[in-house]
């Protein structure tokens, strides 16, 4: 297996390197497999795919099963993985860097992103100087890693209710000053508003595939100035829309027409032996 100095060098390089990459979300390690036998470059996990795959929906999991979670999708690939790890499980600039340190120490993860969200509904977003505050500590123990762990940094205002982009740029801007190595923003509603982004911060800008009517082709986000794509919970959602469709025909039809167009478990066997 590739040691996680090789891994996390490697997932930096995709960022340094010109053009964009996409980074696919995987949910547990079948569909890490997958993934990297398709061909994709590196993984990432998804907090609502990770919150699913134990009947729970996002922002129900606690650190130590994201930390779980992430290991295991590790350890079923030699493609890099950064892990979605929400606000950080906790709101204190030295919660977050706790758990910086520990995705980084104990998982093999080359990277982890980091957002602003508060999960206070009142009050959605942290304060500005906080939140710069926490993303200065995630960057201060990524720093002091013997290898290049890459940091990214979210605004949530789109997710949040607050869709005002001189804020998200704002937010961006000191997320980088402060440390960040990726910046993301999730829910910008237009190609206009990618490009004012991407303009705005030096440093890369990943851009999160999965909202109706807010996803672009890989072209059009190349040209708007974005250096990586996640895709989020999308392939998740996607094998649950086969996973419904199919039940639903058992359960309503008695037929089984599903299995004309479902792989094989051959096929399937093909990427998990490698």
């Amino acid at each position: 297996m590739t040691t996680q100095q090789e891994k996390a060098t490697r997932f930096r390089s995709l960022h340094q390197a010109p053009g964009v990459f996409v980074i696919a979300n995987a949910w547990d390690g079948g569909s890490a497999r997958i993934l990297t036998g398709l061909g994709f470059r590196a993984l990432a996990t998804s907090s609502g795919a990770c919150a699913a795959t134990l009947g729970r929906i996002d922002g129900k999991v606690t650190r130590d099963e994201a930390l779980t979670h992430a290991r295991a999708i590790v350890a079923s690939t030699d493609c890099p993985v950064s892990a979605d790890l929400e606000k950080g499980f906790g709101d204190s600039p030295q919660a977050v860097a706790e758990t910086i340190r520990l995705a980084a120490e104990t998982t093999g993860l080359a990277g982890c992103s980091i957002e602003d969200a508060s999960g206070d509904k009142d009050n959605p977003l942290f304060d500005f100087s906080l939140a710069v505050e926490r993303v200065a500590a995630a960057s201060e123990i990524a720093r002091g890693l013997p290898f290049p762990f890459t940091l990214t940094a979210r605004s949530e205002n789109y997710l949040r209710g607050k869709p005002d982009l001189d804020d998200t740029i704002r937010r961006l801007q000191a997320f980088e000053k402060a440390g960040a190595d990726v910046l993301f923003a999730p829910g910008l509603p237009d190609l206009a508003a990618i490009r004012a982004v991407c303009s705005a911060v030096s440093k890369p800008v990943n851009f999160m595939v999965g909202i109706r009517g807010k996803s672009f082709t890989v072209a059009e986000l190349a040209a708007a100035g974005v250096r990586r794509i996640s895709l989020a919970t999308s392939l998740y959602r996607a094998a649950m829309t086969g996973l419904v469709a199919a039940a639903r025909e058992v359960k309503d039809t008695g037929t089984f027409g599903f299995l004309d167009s479902a792989i094989t478990t051959p096929e399937i066997n093909k990427f998990l032996q490698g």
